[in-house]
């Protein structure tokens, strides 16, 4: 029991904490849950082991014991509670005095680079165990980032030893604390929701997903904040009619989102899928485009005016992310529908049904009546733990019929 109390100081970073700032909370009394008069009766043997072992133990903390059973059984003295003098005594007898050594010359490390960087490392000191090194190269980029606040090149241009495009994209949250750090302001903790995205890979902590035009993905917003330049997104569609032109023979075409919000085609119907073959396989169809996206990756939707005056039908996994999906568009745009993602295909697709890694568990208010009650159906495992269908293990021939309906 006392362990796990230390334990989970040390988990929560408080003993770390203490290590770099002390506050004057040791010596440390941790108070201990002892056998009662009527535990003693019931299971002496038990409550004794229960003492040797923490008498034995002491050496690292010293004990209060109180008297139990005087008045019952006779007068027996239980530990009461462990005393630790120092912090270290405490990371000392949870087995952590190495990591401890090491997190104190990572904090004067970042200390060195810049004083205000051990406000980081105070708020964050796991994380800059589990990080070494690379918070390191992390604070260096912080502390060009406040040097340097509109560097007008691409991130990819930046030389800084160790820094690399694929390093950004790990540590583009830790290096904005710490540029945040150095001007005093730490953002917010992420939400429940957020750091699900975040662990999807299709968002980052504070990050809206449907954001703005300037900066509508992780990456771009990044740029954004500190001043880079940052490559267009870009949008691709398949103009299912072969009676519209577009560019001579071109009917797979990739643009700029800033290009697909001019874009004025006469169709009517437009068919979002996130699933690359079924995107190439959709037939052709009078007055129909189909748009390709990735996940939540559908953000450039939001500033296409034109969609209003289209259907435009929304096919998605059918799982919890495929719902939550159809839900951020329908903030965008209302009036998407939504397609092969209901109960009587995913009932029809028994045998493919797979597992989703993490449930999403947000309340979705902009579902239909039906849609909401798959959702929540799916989120409490009516049909099994966290069953999936992806789309692409759909029946081809059960997809088109509903995609594309006799008389179509």
């Amino acid at each position: 029991m006392l362990r796990a109390l230390s334990l989970k100081a040390w988990d929560s970073g408080a003993l770390l904490r203490e290590l770099l700032e002390p506050t004057g909370a040791y010596p440390r009394r941790r108070p201990l849950k002892r056998p009662t008069a009527a535990g003693l009766r019931t299971d002496y043997a038990a409550a004794h082991a229960w003492a040797s072992e923490l008498f034995v133990a002491a050496g690292r903390y010293t004990l209060e014991t109180a008297d139990v059973g005087r008045t019952t059984i006779g007068s027996n003295r239980l530990p009461a509670a462990a005393v630790f003098e120092s912090v270290d005594d405490e990371i000392a007898f949870v087995g952590k005095t190495r990591n401890a050594a090491r997190f104190r010359e990572l904090a004067d490390e970042l200390s060195a680079l810049d004083p205000a960087l051990r406000q980081w490392a105070w708020k964050r000191p796991l994380q800059l165990l589990a990080l070494e090194e690379a918070a390191l190269t992390a604070g260096r980029v912080a502390l060009w980032l406040l040097s340097t606040p509109a560097p007008g090149i691409y991130v990819r241009q930046l030389s800084l030893p160790g820094v690399h495009t694929k390093f950004l994209e790990t540590h583009r949250r830790v290096v904005d604390e710490m540029a945040a750090a150095l001007q005093a302001i730490m953002p917010s903790e992420p939400t429940a929701e957020e750091q699900t995205d975040a662990v999807l890979g299709n968002a980052e902590p504070g990050d809206a997903v449907l954001g703005n035009a300037a900066a509508r993905t992780p990456a771009g917003r990044f740029a954004e904040r500190h001043g880079f330049i940052h490559p267009p997104e870009l949008v691709r569609f398949r103009m299912l009619d072969p009676e519209i032109p577009l560019l001579g023979d071109a009917r797979d075409v990739t643009v700029t989102a800033d290009a697909f919000r001019t874009l004025r085609l006469p169709v009517r119907t437009v068919v979002v899928t996130e699933n690359l073959v079924n995107f190439l396989a959709l037939p052709e169809r009078p007055g129909a485009l189909a748009l390709f996206g990735a996940g939540y990756g559908f953000s450039a939707l939001r500033d296409a005016a034109w969609l209003q005056d289209c259907e435009v039908l929304y096919w998605g996994d059918l799982d919890t992310h495929g719902f939550r999906i159809l839900d951020q568009l329908r903030a965008a745009h209302p009036h998407v529908g939504s397609v092969l993602m209901d109960r009587a295909t995913l009932l029809e697709h028994r045998d493919a049904w797979g597992s989703e890694p993490t449930p999403a568990t947000a309340a979705l208010t902009r579902l239909t009546a039906e849609e909401s009650e798959l959702y929540q159906s799916l989120a409490d495992g009516e049909f099994g733990s966290a069953v999936r269908l992806e789309q692409e293990l759909i029946g081809w021939d059960w997809a088109l019929a509903r995609l594309l309906p006799r008389g179509n």
